[in-house]
């Protein structure tokens, strides 16, 4: 189905405010997206309407925050196609992974198997297990083959594969179900970074056979500080507690504590409620509209875009606009890329994305100090798409 586009912008604010005279053209969104209206005003409802604490009070303010947090639950559950005790609310992507790789048992000579095209966010925490005698070993990016080799090298020794879903860097994704087959044929763990792919593909995990994912909401029209660990019920056994203290218990002694089940046990403090609601706002929204209808709207932008650019820029990723989704990350000889994200900012308010995107261990290993990024998304349109091809072009003629 063919997105309404001027229809989902009347739903952001801001994109109907101007700077200068002039309104913005937002392109990074791989970054962060921006947030329709619907979710600002149910976040507000819960600061206006039952400001309270859940499970703790009785009162009814109270009891309205544990109906409408079970109700966002059971949102983002039914968005994965997972169920409701198998999602564990978290701050963003980073915490979600930091979660898994600090709570379960590592032993020494256990190792973690990443792809080569890691964020930051799926790489030191693992780094940071060395000290505990863990071993990491990479895959090349997209390579079945590659994971296949590095399996039968390392054995039963390997816990979990660790990898993102669709990368940052290019827009390029990794086949996960058949490597998820293939890491659960060796009876190792699969957890899943989604930052990237749950804001723009349907996702089913069970479909995709990962034990873990991980997402943030502020990169799929949600509230920033907020995301979700997706454990399965099999798999949430091999964590223990990560951060503990109020509701995570059900008692305690002087010495003793016994703990709550999934997802509470994870779930440490007083929660961000407003950010929770926000959340389930935000993937309903997502919903109504349709993931299908997303991912062709920016797979048509990016056509539009690439062919237009295409001999004027060195793009990073495939030529084909339908592997790279919604990001279009490139360099023009000549120019650094942080000079030509200002460049079409004061020239035009277009807002990119600049630098190495948090994956720096990938633009150093293939020797590139960074790129320029745009990211689409469901409110983009051609017009932005064809200002930002016109700024481009100007641009490429102050290259040295």
């Amino acid at each position: 189905m063919r997105l309404d586009v001027k229809k989902i912008r009347q739903d952001f604010p801001i994109l109907e405010k101007k700077t200068n005279g002039k309104r913005i053209v937002y392109f990074d969104n791989a970054c962060q997206t921006l947030r329709p209206v619907q979710v600002i005003d149910k976040m507000n409802e819960y600061y206006s309407d039952y400001p309270a604490c859940a499970g703790r009070s009785a009162h009814k303010l109270g009891r309205r925050v544990e109906e409408e947090v079970k109700k966002a639950r059971e949102k983002v559950a039914k968005f994965f196609g997972a169920k409701a005790n198998e999602i564990i609310f978290t701050r963003n992507t980073t915490e979600s992974i930091n979660l898994v790789a600090m709570s379960m048992a590592w032993r020494e000579g256990d190792v973690v198997i990443l792809s080569d095209k890691e964020h930051n966010s799926n790489l030191i925490p693992w780094q940071q297990l060395k000290r505990n005698g863990v071993a990491i070993s990479r895959f090349k990016f997209g390579d079945v083959e590659d994971l296949e080799k590095q399996l039968d090298k390392n054995g039963k020794k390997v816990r979990l594969v660790s990898m993102v879903h669709t990368s940052n860097v290019d827009g390029t994704s990794n086949p996960i179900e058949k490597l998820s087959r293939i890491a659960h044929d060796n009876g190792s763990l699969v957890l899943v970074d989604a930052a990237q792919s749950a804001p723009h593909k349907e996702i089913n995990v069970k479909r995709m056979g990962a034990d873990f994912l991980a997402c943030s909401g502020h990169k799929m029209l949600g509230p920033s500080g907020m995301g979700a660990l997706y454990a399965s019920e099999k798999a949430v056994d091999q964590l223990d507690t990560f951060m503990v203290g109020g509701d995570t218990v059900r008692d305690t002694s002087y010495d003793t504590a016994v703990f709550e089940k999934p997802p509470e046990k994870f779930e440490a403090g007083l929660q961000n409620y407003s950010g929770i609601v926000g959340f389930g706002e935000a993937v309903e929204y997502l919903s109504r509209v349709g993931m299908e209808s997303i991912h062709e709207h920016e797979i048509k932008l990016n056509k539009r875009i690439t062919d237009a650019l295409y001999d004027k820029i060195e793009l990073l990723g495939p030529r084909e606009p339908a592997e790279r989704g919604g990001i279009f990350s490139f360099n023009i000889k000549g120019l650094q890329y942080h000079d030509i994200a200002l460049l079409l900012d004061q020239s035009a308010d277009i807002m990119i994305r600049s630098g190495m995107h948090c994956a720096h261990s990938w633009f150093h290993a293939h020797k590139l100090d960074g790129s320029a990024r745009a990211s689409l998304y469901l409110y983009n349109t051609e017009e932005e798409c064809d200002a930002f091809i016109n700024e481009i072009g100007k641009i490429t003629k102050l290259k040295k």
